[in-house]
């Protein structure tokens, strides 16, 4: 299976597409990074080196991939944090080039607007480009809750009400949708769940919470869920695949004391997932 992913890359870490490249390749995907930027580390550190790139550079990246035959066959487009207009319409654009040859090919967007605790963290143009422009050509999003509610204008803070959020969502234009980092009021405290709903239901994961902030823990999410529900159609096991892998991952990384991902020690936890969560079906 061959995926495009348009997302940053760093050097030292695991964000962007240095997070999801390598679990994607881990479980048999032939992954095809585009740049959005280069970095030498995320931003949360507060200073970094390295440019960004700009929607042309990444247009004329994706026009190179096609000139080598590369966009036939894809079965997904992934995009990640958008850093501004210029991106957004390039990563607009890479999907459209990929549907001329690949016209079953899903495009699934991460999209990274913020948090609950801080709020919105992109631009007023950016959330702008992804709500209005991105969200309605996507065929999957994998919103936290927070930006769930800011793309529908809903307040998902109950089942109940991300449910119906989701479904704002769907009728904006995604088919599939993946909700993390879901809390509701009346599940068991120091849980934390995902949703994946489809068209033909809606399933939910809890999992212990792990004490620990894990940038590049939605990258990998994202990336994993988008590849296994692209090679099998099916929500529910992908859901529990990717619920069992992040969460050891993130065990992992809790154990080492290291801020960053431990992406590669945790590397059977992608190709051989414990399976440890059960997927209950809530719709």
């Amino acid at each position: 299976m061959r995926m495009l992913s348009i997302q940053s890359s760093v050097s030292y870490g695991h964000v962007g597409n240095s997070a999801a490249v390598f679990p994607l390749q881990r479980i048999g995907v032939e992954v095809m990074p585009v740049s959005t930027v280069c970095f030498s580390n995320h931003t949360g550190y507060g200073s970094w080196g390295g440019p960004m790139l700009s929607g042309d550079n990444v247009r004329d990246i994706v026009a190179g991939v096609e000139d080598r035959g590369g966009l036939a066959g894809v079965a997904a487009v992934l995009s990640g944090y958008q850093g501004g207009d210029d991106i957004g319409d390039a990563i607009l654009d890479a999907v459209a080039r990929v549907k001329r040859h690949s016209p079953d090919a899903i495009y699934a967007c991460d999209p990274v607007l913020g948090n609950a605790t801080s709020g919105c963290h992109v631009a007023p143009e950016v959330q702008s480009l992804i709500r209005d422009r991105v969200v309605p050509h996507a065929d999957l999003i994998t919103p936290n809750q927070f930006e769930l509610g800011f793309i529908t204008g809903t307040s998902p803070d109950t089942l109940e009400s991300t449910l119906a959020s989701i479904d704002a969502a769907m009728s904006i234009g995604p088919k599939y949708v993946l909700v993390t980092s879901v809390v509701t009021p009346d599940q068991a405290e120091d849980t934390i769940s995902m949703i994946a709903a489809t068209p033909a239901g809606a399933w939910m994961v809890t999992t212990p919470r792990l004490p620990l902030k894990a940038n590049g823990s939605g990258d990998v999410t994202a990336a994993l869920f988008t590849a296994h529900f692209a090679r099998t159609g099916d929500a529910a096991d992908a859901l529990v695949r990717t619920a069992s892998s992040v969460y050891t991952l993130l065990e992992n990384t809790l154990k080492s004391g290291e801020r960053e991902l431990q992406l590669v020690e945790s590397q059977e936890a992608y190709a051989h997932p414990s399976m440890q969560f059960v997927a209950e079906q809530i719709r």
